[in-house]
């Protein structure tokens, strides 16, 4: 199967980095959002990313403008007639991803890929919104996307092998390295990463130790680049608390509870960097 187009559903950070990744290996790229607002927002971004890299002369301006000449703004979802893979990044939210992948299915064309970056959500939950769930498959991206080497490729129950293996040669193409994994609650990333972050919390929460305590043991002691609740900060406290309670309702295993602190910061609004307050405050 050869992709040479492709749409990204979501302009907001994550969309936005799987559009520049794709548009720098010279596919045709259809960002897409609800707004046109939102989708030049995104657009604005990837340029200045671009523009760093040139600063840098990690690029030439002539690669940065071949890219940003492969994006091309969208905000009617029948554009995905022109594409031959959809990557969706929108809200990490079950219903709104089964809405967008059976609104997909009516237009895509047959032979299209449908591919949701989501971070913990069953791919085959989201196949089952859709006539075509062997075309569906999990294509999860790391934040920021652009700098980022994994892509976590997530078999649903009924992807096909060829599906699976051109989805493999795109990541590839994009200077990516993709790992296969199954269909399971956060599959490996969150599943692994959620619980220590949340145990993190946990430890703040019973006072065993200060927030700059446990995150200078974390990187001092195990060699992590940022301490886990400066991370949780970075992805969003919200994220965190749903990708916990996804593991927690998949698994029915009370190991995956979320820390009753985490519920209370979110409560608060204190979602972490993008509001500029978390476990630590931000100018």
């Amino acid at each position: 199967m050869d992709i040479k187009s492709v749409m990204v559903i979501g302009a907001g950070q994550m969309g936005s980095g799987i559009a520049q990744v794709c548009a720098l290996a010279g596919y045709h790229v259809y960002l897409h959002d609800l707004h046109e607002e939102i989708v030049n927002n995104g657009i604005a971004l990837i340029k200045k990313n671009l523009n760093r890299q040139v600063e840098k002369e990690r690029m030439t301006e002539i690669e940065k403008k071949s890219a940003l000449e492969n994006i091309i703004a969208s905000t009617k979802i029948n554009d995905a007639e022109k594409v031959d893979i959809v990557i969706e990044a929108a809200t990490e939210n079950m219903q709104i991803k089964t809405k967008i992948f059976a609104e997909l299915d009516q237009y895509a064309p047959n032979h299209a890929i449908l591919a949701s970056n989501t971070s913990s959500l069953p791919i085959t939950e989201i196949a089952a919104a859709t006539k075509r769930p062997e075309q569906v498959i999990g294509m999860h991206f790391m934040n920021p996307v652009p700098v980022m080497k994994l892509v976590e490729i997530i078999r649903g129950l009924a992807t096909t092998d060829e599906v699976y293996k051109a989805v493999e040669q795109m990541a590839k193409k994009l200077n990516k390295i993709p790992v296969e994994v199954n269909d399971f609650p956060g599959f490996v990333s969150n599943r692994v990463l959620m619980p220590m972050i949340n145990e993190a919390v946990y430890t703040l929460y019973e006072g065993v130790a200060t927030k700059e305590a446990i995150d200078e043991v974390m990187k001092l002691g195990m060699n992590h680049p940022m301490g886990p609740l400066t991370l949780a900060d970075f992805i969003g406290l919200d994220t965190c608390l749903y990708i916990m309670e996804t593991l927690h309702a998949g698994f029915g295993d009370d190991k995956y509870r979320p820390c009753p602190l985490l519920r209370k910061y979110v409560k608060a609004g204190w979602l972490g960097r993008k509001v500029g307050r978390g476990f630590y405050t931000y100018e």
